[in-house]
């Protein structure tokens, strides 16, 4: 078993966390059940970037973002759900951590916001 925090099911040993992320998953997330799937599926793809900032991870991030983009999702919501998925790691990690996870943080929804920042490019 890796130190992965997230196994390749979707399932954190931290946090009880399950849920697959379904990369392409083209839906209609109008709703609120879409929208906590898209919440479980950035959740597990956050923790998995958190250990080394994996490259799989953040295409992950990239990838959801599209995902969000292409089914409606506006920017306002993916901070909402960016915020309650960090604040949940912040009640986690100890204080001396705190800065290493705030820069991962950023990097990810960085990668998450990519695509909403290339649709608003001429």
């Amino acid at each position: 078993m890796s130190d992965d925090p997230v196994d390749e099911l979707g399932h954190s040993s931290d946090s009880g966390v399950v849920g697959a992320v379904a990369v392409g998953d083209s839906g209609d997330l109008g709703d609120s059940s879409d929208l906590d799937a898209l919440t479980a599926d950035y959740r597990v793809a956050f923790l998995r970037s958190l250990p080394r900032q994996q490259e799989e991870a953040l295409t992950i991030g990239y990838e959801l973002g599209r995902r969000a983009f292409t089914d409606g999702v506006s920017v306002l919501e993916l901070a909402r759900i960016h915020h309650e998925v960090l604040l949940e790691v912040l009640r986690e990690t100890t204080p001396g951590d705190v800065a290493e996870v705030a820069a991962s943080a950023s990097t990810f929804f960085l990668e998450v916001l990519a695509t909403y920042d290339m649709a608003q490019r001429p």
